[in-house]
């Protein structure tokens, strides 16, 4: 019998259920974006991640770090200074995203017409 604190994991339909389940959520993908372009402090990504809560960005930061994707760099300094970037597993997965990010750049026109569409019907 497991441990009744114990979480079972289902298996992964496939890749990209797996890749899924790193990244699922409104704020990740683009907190990998700006952390692949550098380490950053954390008021500066809430700078960053435009419109994004406190309580979701650092349960968002958790999350990935939990997944070994980010690394917390704690500085134990007064005023605090904590520093989040990739890790090398985290760079994999950016890289990944980078095509998704072409493509949204090369069909940005087109993706907010159809925005706009939708919100209008």
């Amino acid at each position: 019998m497991a441990n009744s604190k114990e979480i079972e994991i289902q298996p992964f339909i496939c890749g990209l259920d797996a890749a899924l389940r790193v990244i699922g959520g409104k704020w990740k993908p683009l907190i990998l974006f700006f952390l692949a372009k550098e380490p950053r402090r954390y008021g500066e990504l809430k700078r960053c991640v435009r419109g994004v809560s406190d309580k979701m960005l650092i349960q968002h930061l958790k999350e990935l770090e939990v997944d070994g994707v980010v690394l917390r760099t704690d500085y134990q300094e007064i005023p605090p200074r904590v520093l989040y970037e990739l890790s090398p597993f985290g760079f994999s997965l950016a890289d990944a995203l980078g095509s998704l990010c072409r493509w949204g750049e090369e069909n940005e026109d087109v993706i907010a017409k159809n925005l706009k569409a939708k919100s209008d019907a």
